[in-house]
């Protein structure tokens, strides 16, 4: 019966644990956050900083988790982007910056990220790409998390 018991238990856990190897993206206190408030995306100047150009998770369908994360960055003008730079950070109120959790998975390229699990809602992240030349550029992301 205490084996049952332990076999039991140990199902449970996992069942609840979600998909293994997926990274937590955002936990669920985070998503309880109140949203950031809006005071608009900065403009650029006259120079072109680097693009950014979002895959996936696609704002005009839902996702569920696990989702990739594929974000490309595009430099201009013989620039290259500064990974080191490249700042994430989940719009709410405070603003919970993601660039650590997400590290691995930045490069000169982008973002990539096969799996990342977010609790169910809109979520807003804001992305910003700095090239070798100091030119910053920044792209807010909106997607919905669907049970």
């Amino acid at each position: 019966m205490r084996l049952l018991t332990l076999i039991v238990a140990l199902a449970a856990s996992l069942a609840l644990a979600g998909p293994a190897g997926a990274l937590e993206l955002i936990t669920e206190a985070e998503s309880r956050l109140p949203p950031a408030l809006t005071t608009g995306m900065p403009r650029g100047g006259i120079t072109l900083g680097p693009g950014i150009v979002v895959v996936t998770p696609s704002p005009d369908r839902d996702v569920r988790a696990p989702f990739a994360v594929k974000v490309n960055f595009r430099p201009h003008g013989g620039s290259k982007i500064d990974a080191s730079r490249v700042k994430i950070i989940y719009l709410k109120r405070p603003a919970v910056d993601l660039t650590a959790r997400l590290r691995a998975a930045i490069s000169e390229a982008g973002i990539d990220l096969a799996d990342a699990t977010a609790p169910p809602g809109t979520h807003d992240i804001k992305i910003d790409v700095t090239d070798d030349a100091g030119r910053t550029k920044s792209a807010v992301v909106s997607f919905t998390v669907v049970k």
